[in-house]
């Protein structure tokens, strides 16, 4: 009976190990083009012109995630109303893969098409929940909505269990927003989500945000936000444009360690804080 040396061991474990890399690799190729393609996927679907009026600038930033294979839905939008206002929305979609990012175009494109029959917040938000549910999608969506009103300074705002926006003025005053909100989109029939006004009289910035930017494995979401808040307020008294303070929340996300999506959605109004 033919006996295998050691020479003819060591060729079998070679071969076998050969093999295994090359599945791995294989593997590792597939993962990384899925990934590639929920990328281009999804920065395909967020807005290229963001919409401006006279005294308010809007800027935005958004980026993968650092590590790993988690690309997801994270989303930011911004768009002039029927009424005259202008729509702000971001959100984060359940999951981290082609599905997530696929379904979040479809949130962004339904909040559009919404806004048009309301920019009520609170309602928008409701009627948004409501269609998911038709849907019957296993996938859910937390999200924040904001109508600003550039004639009057009026903001209102309403969330579907998503992270606190922040806010600053210019006169040294700063903090989260603490609104009440309401359960994720998708998952409650008949949700309910609180609208909270507030108003601009004096120069200010508001700033929306996803829980990317502020948790982390070296943050939790309370201390990220306390810490953003402390950046827009400076940002705000030294007069800082929207541009460079989304730019600069997003390069604080890098130091977070984010193992999720980021996106950062900035409104600063120029003219005569935040009166919460």
């Amino acid at each position: 009976m033919p006996h295998k040396g050691p020479l003819g061991d060591a060729d079998e474990l070679l071969a076998r190990l050969g093999s295994l890399t090359a599945e791995a690799r294989e593997r590792a190729e597939l993962q990384r083009s899925q990934v590639e393609l929920a990328i281009a996927l999804q920065r395909g679907m967020l807005p290229g012109d963001l919409p401006t009026a006279p005294g308010i600038r809007v800027a935005a930033r958004y980026v993968p995630a650092c590590y790993g294979l988690n690309v997801g839905g994270d989303w930011y939008d911004a768009f002039p109303l029927p009424d005259g206002g202008i729509g702000l929305s971001i959100g984060d979609v359940q999951g981290h893969n082609i599905e997530a990012a696929a379904f979040m175009g479809q949130v962004r494109v339904a909040l559009r098409a919404l806004a048009s029959v309301t920019s009520e917040p609170g309602e928008l938000l409701a009627r948004t929940n409501g269609l998911l549910l038709s849907l019957g999608t296993d996938l859910f969506v937390t999200c924040t909505f904001v109508r600003l009103d550039p004639a009057t300074g009026v903001l209102e705002s309403a969330r579907a269990g998503h992270v606190p926006c922040v806010w600053a003025t210019a006169d040294g005053r700063s903090g989260i927003a603490r609104d009440e909100g309401g359960p994720p989109l998708g998952v409650q029939e008949g949700a309910v989500y609180p609208t909270t006004r507030s108003r601009f009289t004096t120069g200010g910035v508001f700033v929306l945000l996803t829980d990317g930017v502020v948790e982390g494995p070296s943050l939790t979401v309370d201390e990220g936000l306390e810490l953003v808040v402390r950046l827009a307020g400076a940002a705000a008294v030294a007069g800082v444009e929207a541009e460079s303070l989304a730019a600069g929340l997003i390069r604080f996300s890098d130091l977070v360690g984010h193992e999720d999506d980021a996106a950062v959605l900035v409104l600063r109004h120029d003219g005569p804080g935040i009166r919460l």
